[in-house]
């Protein structure tokens, strides 16, 4: 008799675990932020013809799908404008009940240590901006450290509330990029999602047949060193740490990454596949900013450090709804890691007002090459955000001419209606210019919005 009443009510354990396994990915949660005013998807896992019913609050709008022999489901819903807390209530043969959702802007931050960098590691006033980091309107996924050989389903983690607990943790500059966005955009909520790993080339962050199919790319990536502290293979973090969240609905990308790309000719080749990789994916052209890396002592080669930021600078060119900050002036030569986090998110932030969200109408680039003119004797070098051209030390020494024989010397440089004029007496037909052209000079060219110019060089 025993036996049989420990039979039925193990059968009645594995009835209830087949028939309740309405399942999510982790980065549906609870205190998740839902991207406003979109069409969202939302997907899990559950039995193979179970009929999936899910109701969100904001409208109370019912949406049925049924899952397919793959035991997937998924469903689009509309988000309404910014607001909240809303709940979210998925039935299958048991019931799932996400609370404390917001609906308002989501933005992936990606990249390697500088976006990961929080308070905990030090940054400026980093122990006093924690401790009003109180904002529940503020929230952050964090993705841990993953890697796979093939695209996973999962990962995991949670979204949590800002507190002065969980942003010591959380990248700094995506906390400083929301709290300046929450100033413009008043009551909208925001989400961030932090996918980081640091030390890691571009290569491990997008799909490894990306990098496989085309030849540049792979035999950049073959010159990667293998390291102690991260991957080095194309795709393994693609993997395991942005392929389970591709598809969640996003407004965009913040991206700090390069130092580890340093050496490398084809960046914005690299970066320029990266960005259309996750497009593609994620079916949605969505806006990607990033961060110049910073001027850096790097190794024995006095341009490895520049050219990877004029490749970040020539792909501003090369790929649609992008847009660089520079930092040079708030950087340090002798540290990778800069401590000035809040300025490069405020920097972020202001070029998502200005260029998604339309709410910023001030200058918000540094000075970017546009073109020279040659005028007998003098290079003319123009420049896009020009406005109020000036030096900080009053003249530069930083910029170079050349003549066809591309033997750069130092150039007398002077401003005239927001151009830059160069001559030398050691080149009389100038033909090529450049500007701050080495790994740790820091740009002395700025514009009214006291923002500085970027390293560039006319050749490329």
């Amino acid at each position: 008799m025993k036996n049989n009443i420990y039979k039925f009510v193990f059968f009645l354990l594995i009835s209830s675990s087949m028939m309740a396994n309405v399942s999510l990915p982790n980065i549906f949660s609870d205190n998740m932020v839902l991207q406003r005013n979109s069409e969202v998807k939302i997907w899990g896992w559950a039995n193979p013809k179970e009929e999936i019913k899910l109701v969100s609050s904001w409208n109370n709008q019912e949406y049925k799908t049924v899952a397919n022999n793959q035991a997937k489901w998924e469903l689009t819903i509309k988000t309404p404008e910014a607001g909240g807390p809303f709940t979210i209530s998925i039935k299958g043969y048991n019931e799932v009940i996400l609370k404390n959702i917001l609906i308002g802007e989501v933005w992936l931050c990606s990249g390697q240590s500088n976006m990961e960098m929080s308070v905990s590691w030090g940054i400026d006033n980093g122990e006093e901006e924690m401790k009003n980091a109180t904002n529940p309107n503020i929230r952050f996924f964090t993705v841990p450290k993953l890697t796979a050989e093939s695209p996973q389903n999962n990962l995991l983690g949670s979204w949590t509330e800002s507190t002065p607990e969980t942003m010591k943790y959380f990248s700094a500059v995506g906390y400083f990029f929301a709290k300046r966005l929450r100033e413009d955009l008043k009551n909208v909520p925001i989400g961030l999602i932090s996918s980081n790993w640091g030390g890691t080339p571009a290569e491990i962050w997008m799909p490894e047949e990306v990098v496989n199919n085309d030849p540049l790319l792979l035999e950049n990536a073959k010159k990667l060193n293998e390291q102690e502290y991260g991957p080095r293979q194309p795709g393994r973090a693609y993997n395991a740490m942005i392929y389970p969240i591709v598809g969640f609905k996003i407004a965009g990308t913040l991206w700090y990454q390069g130092e580890s790309n340093v050496g490398s000719l084809v960046y914005d080749k690299t970066l320029g596949a990266l960005i259309t990789s996750w497009r593609k994916e994620w079916k949605d052209n969505f806006p990607f900013y990033y961060v110049q890396i910073a001027p850096f002592k790097t190794g024995s080669n006095n341009f490895s450090n520049v050219t990877v930021r004029n490749s970040q600078r020539k792909l501003l060119k090369e790929v649609s709804k992008t847009g660089m900050v520079v930092i040079s002036d708030i950087s340090d030569t002798i540290d990778i890691h800069p401590k000035n986090k809040k300025s490069v998110g405020i920097r972020l932030a202001n070029l998502a007002l200005a260029e998604t969200y339309k709410t910023n109408s001030n200058l918000v680039n540094g000075p970017l090459f546009k073109d020279i003119k040659i005028e007998k004797n003098k290079a003319i070098v123009s420049f896009d955000y020009a406005d109020g051209l000036y030096f900080k030390d009053k003249k530069s020494n930083q910029f170079e001419v050349a003549g066809v024989d591309g033997v750069f010397v130092p150039a007398e440089a002077s401003i005239q209606n927001n151009q830059v004029i160069l001559t030398s007496k050691k080149v009389v037909n100038p033909a090529k210019v450049r500007f701050a052209w080495g790994n740790t000079i820091q740009s002395d060219l700025f514009n009214k919005a006291n923002l500085p110019a970027s390293c560039f060089t006319s050749e490329f």
